[in-house]
């Protein structure tokens, strides 16, 4: 992944999770229990934080064109899809399905650190 689409993908990413924690905490407090809104801004949490990840990895990208970067991101986004992603249609749906998916995004963003890790040891 290029790294201006990795940092646009990490400005898409923050902005949804924006929307979506102020539509949690303005439009749906009304109607979504305690521990449903808790689901919601533990999905708006891990997603706001590695889309900054993205964007930092994408300046990095810019520094060193590591391969390692790019897969990272691809492993970081597959995350935020699957992790943040399932957390929203566990807390606004009755799919009790999503919940296998939640362990496979916290997997990904795993193999993403470590990818990011590792590049990261291999430029120095």
């Amino acid at each position: 992944m290029k790294n201006n689409r990795l940092a646009a993908l990490g400005c898409v990413f923050a902005g949804i999770a924006v929307a979506i924690g102020a539509f949690a905490a303005h439009g749906l407090k009304a109607h979504l229990s305690e521990y449903e809104l808790s689901i919601i801004e533990k999905g708006v949490h891990y997603q706001f934080w590695h889309a900054l990840a993205l964007i930092a990895l994408a300046l990095w990208q810019k520094q060193t064109d590591c391969t390692y970067v790019a897969l990272s991101g691809v492993f970081l986004s597959l995350g935020v899809v699957c992790f943040s992603g399932s957390l929203y249609g566990l807390a606004l749906t009755d799919w009790t399905w999503l919940w296998p998916i939640t362990p496979l995004g916290g997997l990904s963003f795993l193999v993403g650190w470590a990818l990011a890790a590792w590049g990261l040891w291999r430029s120095a």
